[in-house]
């Protein structure tokens, strides 16, 4: 229990805590924007009522994740002044900016539509209504954009350099677009997006399932479907690009990854560990299950690489990740639920095509529905390791090679930072089960399909008055 007396390890405990839970929220607010948009569009288009009621069920939702992202997102950031203000102060002029962009450009353009798309339907023309919903998508998706931006710049550095231990900026270009910031934006933008079709395709399968307004559901089904047969294979490519970069900007999270603690030569076949227990005291995998030549076919997509694959070993202790095992695992827990999800994808497009899907026989696919509703969580469990990934392998450093992790941490009293952390953790818990409570609530109950749709009542009482 030495790490209670840790107040480094504490603060990187509280840290972790915070980003994992906040990171809950708004995977699926920025993904779910993006699809109240479609339906709204397809009712405005159409003028058929279900799209219009699939706007409002769906946005229920919506809001209750919004909510608890901004009641956790808020308190995380202010952790930068409390916990990391060494960090924070030589890298304000930069790293706070874009923050700052995040909030008062992003979050605040979500917000402030926000109102007009909950409770604008019958105050506002639809094109301003559906003008209010797009914003609130914009703002969303734009706030990853920042927040994202940001994080690759701890990871790649660029822009500037540290001039007396604060980070002096030369280019806020170079900056923001340093060298792993569109492929970590891409991955992340499309991550949200699967992360969000899967749980609303799994939603929806459980009311088919059920029984319940099996043709209401069968639309969102087939929508989100029609997406994620672009959405799950391209997520896999970003990934894949995203996996070069890390293999030249970041060697030792590469060599994290793959366990792999001996270097791997140019010219030399490289075989890819598909599963092995690391063990980090004695610097090898105590077993191992690798397949001959993949890891050059991932890297390079060939046999043998054209550059050296650098082991752990070839890092001091003090300058290499630790918690091999957690980031190996987590990388491979990320990948096999992408390729589940495109596996998933398949197998539903085939039975659309032939014809399994149609309202009469949709309830029919028992299994297919079930795995659909077994799916819903997985997006979520691929991003929360994604970042597992990318953060615990960027170790020992804040700033990738600059700023070490503990030169970065407040000077606090440990009692001070576990109180804090355990009082996170109390918070946390309540608005988990919170939302929970009130998620089931809303699914349970389901769409209003009696609600009014705008514009009917004055066609009907039109057509009234013409008679």
């Amino acid at each position: 229990m030495d790490f209670l007396s840790d107040t480094v390890v504490l603060s990187r405990m509280q840290f972790a805590l915070t980003a994992i839970f906040h990171m809950l929220w708004p995977v699926l607010t920025t993904g779910m924007a993006i699809y109240l948009v479609i339906v709204e569009g397809l009712w405005l288009k159409t003028r058929n009522p279900d799209y219009y009621h699939h706007a409002r069920f769906w946005a229920k939702l919506y809001v209750l994740n919004f909510g608890i992202g901004v009641a956790s997102g808020v308190p995380m950031e202010f952790q930068f002044g409390t916990n990391w203000a060494p960090f924070s102060e030589a890298v304000g002029d930069f790293f706070g900016s874009v923050l700052g962009f995040e909030a008062s450009m992003a979050f605040m353009l979500e917000a402030g539509f926000l109102g007009i798309m909950l409770f604008g339907w019958e105050k506002v023309n639809p094109a301003i209504h559906y003008f209010a919903t797009i914003m609130v998508a914009f703002g969303a998706n734009l706030s990853t954009f920042w927040i994202i931006a940001a994080n690759s710049w701890l990871q790649t550095p660029a822009g500037g350099e540290l001039v007396n231990g604060k980070f002096v900026v030369s280019d806020y270009f170079q900056a923001i677009f340093n060298p792993f910031m569109l492929n970590s934006v891409l991955h992340m933008f499309f991550a949200t997006l699967e992360t969000s079709l899967f749980v609303i395709g799994g939603i929806s399968a459980w009311y088919i399932l059920k029984g319940r307004h099996q043709g209401f559901f069968s639309k969102s089904f087939k929508i989100v479907l029609a997406a994620a047969i672009a959405v799950a294979p391209l997520q896999i490519y970003i990934g894949h690009l995203s996996a070069e970069q890390v293999y030249q900007h970041q060697p030792a999270k590469l060599a994290a990854m793959e366990a792999q603690w001996e270097t791997i030569p140019a010219g030399n076949a490289a075989p890819w560990s598909m599963i092995s227990l690391p063990n980090e005291t004695a610097e090898k995998n105590d077993w191992e299950i690798a397949i001959p030549n993949a890891l050059g076919y991932i890297l390079e997509l060939k046999p043998t690489l054209s550059e050296p694959v650098r082991g752990l070993k070839e890092w001091p202790p003090e300058d290499r990740p630790h918690m091999v095992g957690l980031i190996y695992y987590s990388f491979r827990i990320m990948v096999a639920i992408g390729f589940f999800l495109v596996g998933l994808m398949f197998w539903t497009v085939v039975q659309w095509i032939r014809g399994q899907l149609a309202e009469d026989k949709i309830g029919q696919q028992r299994w297919l529905m079930a795995t659909w509703i077994f799916a819903a969580p997985l997006g979520y469990i691929a991003v929360e390791s994604g970042w597992i990934v990318r953060c615990v392998g960027r170790q020992p450093w804040t700033l990738y090679e600059q700023i070490r992790t503990v030169d970065a941490a407040s000077n606090l009293p440990p009692t001070n930072v576990l109180t804090s952390l355990t009082l996170f953790a109390v918070v946390y818990s309540i608005l988990f089960v919170c939302a929970l409570f009130f998620g089931s609530r809303i699914i349970r109950k389901g769409p209003n399909l009696d609600l009014p749709v705008p514009g009917e009542a004055e066609t009907a009482e039109t057509s009234l008055k013409t008679t």
